[in-house]
């Protein structure tokens, strides 16, 4: 039954979309981060990602990471400006240790802009967190 099963609460484990320069193209281009901000390594990360809006909706971005270690980051994906208008959300999965845990990171729509930018945990880059 659904009361008997166990749903860690995720800690540590963040998502943020960090304006940076495309050295090649002299551009700033807006890309979105795993941090692990824990002690522990993850393993097998899956992670969906999506725009979506009332009419406008981007296909799902899928992206696996085989292991993130402790106190690190990765790079998932870029992010066109036109996106940054639509609510974005990242299903993140992953196992630490046998137990496996789940949650959905939501950026709506227009919050990801340079009034935004804050510092980003163990990237010491400014941008746009989510917890």
């Amino acid at each position: 039954m659904k009361k008997d099963i166990n749903i860690p609460q995720v800690k540590d484990v963040y998502i943020a979309v960090v304006q940076e320069e495309h050295l090649e193209y002299k551009t700033l281009d807006w890309n979105a981060y795993i941090i692990n901000n824990s002690d522990t390594d993850l393993d097998t990360v899956l992670i969906v990602s999506q725009g979506t809006s009332e009419d406008k909706i981007t296909p799902p971005m899928r992206h696996t990471i085989a292991q993130l270690p402790a106190r690190s980051y990765a790079k998932i994906e870029y992010l066109q400006e036109q996106v940054l208008a639509l609510n974005n959300t990242f299903k993140v999965t992953f196992f630490e240790g046998n137990q496996m845990f789940d949650k959905t990171y939501l950026f709506r729509k227009n919050t990801i802009n340079v009034n935004a930018l804050q510092t980003v945990p163990l990237m010491n880059l400014k941008g746009v967190l989510v917890k």
